[in-house]
């Protein structure tokens, strides 16, 4: 399951109920917003918060203006993103850079959260950026974590401070911050130990670096999967040091949402990043707007964009994207765009970011994994050029010769046809939207 699937899916489903009614009586919206909150629980987000968010669209939906309009229905649907986009925090929480730098990041939380990669994913995001970061191992309980950060350091090409003769992590915060000053380097971003639960000992310490290195940032690290468990850690760490962001990691597992959703309405402090993978580049900025929408399955073109741009091979994207609106997609275009589209992420996640496609049945089996694309690949070269083109004339003894050319079946053959045929299906919308909408139509860096 992708993020927010289960909660996202039963929200369109109300609102379709909603827009099928027409014009609509309060006991409607009644209706509507009885299944909302029944879905929010269910994905795990605070109860109270719950009935708050609930209250404040109830006040809006049934007022004059919602149930007077020509399209009540997507009226409600606007200030239900509206209240969403504001629970999480309304706008984008951006690291705030001190004029004077460095700028010193301190990252907290419990152990196993993903606090040290974390650290990692942070450093590799503020570098591409045009940042100078110097990481510091400052977790003394736990020396398997100096290791994994001098790690990935190495990875990374990120210099580290450590010091496993030292035992206090207040005098290496304060030594690393007289190197940075001395290299300029102009982030230093400190990982800082953690424990099993929340304890004395932990806040502590953590107050003791608080109060002698001064930190502009302190982020909370938490553990997405945890749902409310995460929501209570950020209320104890809040309290005992006063949070600036968090960072929600393994939003990409089996998350259902409710602590992206929760977080920051109870504690105050705003989500600033998502760990969405294992992958070092796999942290992105949190947007609470884009975030809405795709809970309400109304796409998210602005980050499909950012990560195309980021990810794929513009000289590539871009002639494939001529020669399709000029002659048309065949399977050779197809395996070159799945090669393309699988350094986005999950084709899940991709379909969730285009308005309209998130809740596709049909496409959601796509699988882009290594071995598919193999499969995929293998089947292809098995087909004649004039087959790849022309996939209309792939009949039944066709498709028996390609599966046996590819070491592959004769569903599996069937499957990619029936892929193909989606795919092509979605690339006549998006020429439709380009050549119909010129000042507003989907301008997706594969689609110029």
């Amino acid at each position: 399951m992708s993020l927010f699937e289960g909660l996202s899916d039963k929200l369109q489903d109300t609102f379709k109920k909603l827009r099928n009614r027409g014009k609509l009586t309060e006991a409607d919206v009644n209706d509507a917003l009885r299944e909302v909150r029944m879905a929010l629980l269910e994905a795990d987000v605070n109860f109270k918060v719950v009935k708050d968010l609930i209250g404040k669209i109830k006040e809006r939906a049934i007022g004059e203006e919602v149930m007077n309009s020509l399209t009540p229905a997507q009226q409600v649907v606007k200030i239900v993103n509206e209240e969403l986009t504001e629970l999480m925090g309304g706008g984008q929480s951006k690291i705030l850079i001190s004029s004077r730098p460095p700028t010193i990041v301190m990252l907290v939380g419990l152990q196993g959260a993903g606090k040290t990669t974390s650290a990692g994913k942070l450093a590799l995001n503020l570098r591409k950026q045009g940042k100078k970061p110097l990481l510091v191992a400052a977790d003394v309980q736990r020396p398997a974590a100096i290791d994994q950060l001098e790690t990935l350091g190495k990875q990374l090409s990120i210099p580290v401070y450590s010091d496993r003769a030292n035992k206090d992590p207040v005098d290496i915060a304060k030594a690393a911050l007289s190197e940075a000053q001395s290299k300029l380097w102009d982030i230093v971003i400190v990982d800082t130990a953690g424990r099993l639960h929340v304890n004395e000992e932990l806040m502590g310490e953590l107050v003791r670096i608080k109060q002698q290195v001064k930190p502009h940032e302190i982020l909370l690290v938490a553990d997405a999967m945890t749902g409310q468990d995460a929501v209570q850690v950020a209320e104890s760490f809040h309290q005992h040091l006063g949070l600036d962001g968090i960072i929600l990691t393994k939003m990409d597992g089996d998350a259902r949402g409710g602590a992206a959703l929760s977080i920051r309405a109870v504690t105050g402090a705003p989500v600033k990043f998502v760990g969405m993978g294992e992958k070092m580049d796999a942290l992105e900025a949190f947007h609470p707007d884009r975030m809405a929408s795709r809970i309400l399955g109304m796409g998210d073109v602005l980050s499909l964009i950012e990560k195309a741009q980021t990810e794929m091979d513009s000289e590539k994207t871009e002639a494939l994207a001529k020669k399709m609106m000029k002659e048309g997609f065949d399977l050779n275009d197809f395996l070159e765009q799945m090669q393309q589209m699988r350094k986005l992420g999950s084709f899940k996640d991709i379909l969730g970011m285009i308005p309209g496609l998130g809740n596709l049945k049909q496409l959601k089996d796509v699988d882009l994994d290594g071995k598919e694309i193999q499969r995929t690949e293998a089947i292809i070269k098995s087909m004649t050029m004039e087959e790849r083109l022309k996939p209309r004339i792939i009949n039944g003894s066709r498709r028996k010769r390609i599966a046996n050319g590819s070491g592959t079946q004769v569903q599996d053959v069937n499957r990619l046809l029936n892929q193909f045929e989606q795919a092509n299906k979605m690339m006549k919308q998006f020429k439709g939207m380009k050549n119909g909408n010129k000042k507003g139509g989907m301008n997706l860096p594969f689609f110029k």
